[in-house]
C-alpha cells in the first residue's frame, strides 16, 4: 500500500494534467489548429465505406504527452 502522502501528490498531479489537457483541447479548438487533418492523417472515402486513421494527429500528442510526463515525473524525483 503506498503512503498517503505519495498517492496525494499523484492524484492532485493526475487531475492537473486532465485539467491543462482539457485546457489544451479547448485552445485548440478556439485557434483553428488543424489536429485531427495533418497531413499524415489517413483517409479513405469511397460509396459505402470510409476509413480515418489520425496517424501524424497520434504522433504528435504521443510527444507532447511525453513530454508531459517527463516534466511530472522530474517533478516527483527532487
Amino acid at each position: 500500500m503506498p503512503d498517503t502522502t505519495t498517492l496525494g501528490k499523484w492524484l492532485i498531479s493526475g487531475g492537473l494534467a486532465l485539467a491543462l489537457l482539457g485546457g489544451f483541447v479547448w485552445l485548440v479548438g478556439k485557434t483553428g489548429l488543424p489536429l485531427g487533418r495533418l497531413p499524415g492523417d489517413i483517409r479513405i472515402e469511397r460509396d459505402g465505406f470510409s476509413f480515418y486513421f489520425p496517424l501524424a494527429t497520434s504522433i504528435l500528442i504521443s510527444v507532447g504527452l511525453t513530454l508531459l510526463l517527463n516534466l511530472v515525473a522530474r517533478f516527483f524525483r527532487k
